[in-house]
């Protein structure tokens, strides 16, 4: 029985199917509101700012969550050497001249060095 039907699940284009419109769809949508109303927005607005925050915030939150609560690979380093990547990368970054690629450099760094050793 195919269709749109609860046992089309079976069906080999189902996954694509789900993925266009639980993933894609949802999050274009929002995408594509944004790029038409980003001209009509002063960079300088507090509603910027606010945007600006909540997505630095959601970005920092995803990085805590990988350091310290990792699956896969990373879970097998132990959580002193990823905080101490974390915490080593963010003092190159305020050290060096505020280079994002050379503190991600050396966080990536410590973080082999780390595993290689434990």
């Amino acid at each position: 029985m195919g269709g749109w039907s609860f046992t089309a699940i079976s069906e080999p284009w189902w996954p694509f199917v789900f993925i266009l419109l639980a993933g894609w769809l949802p999050t274009d949508i929002w995408r594509y509101l944004g790029v038409l109303s980003a001209g009509r927005i002063d960079e300088h607005s507090p509603f910027a700012a606010l945007a600006r925050t909540i997505a630095t915030s959601l970005v920092a939150a995803v990085i805590a969550q990988l350091v310290l609560f990792p699956t896969g690979s990373l879970a097998a380093i132990a959580p002193l050497v990823r905080v101490g990547a974390i915490a080593a990368g963010f003092a190159a970054y305020l050290l060096l001249g505020r280079r994002v690629l050379v503190a991600i450099l050396i966080a990536e760094a410590i973080l082999i060095g780390g595993a290689v050793l434990t």
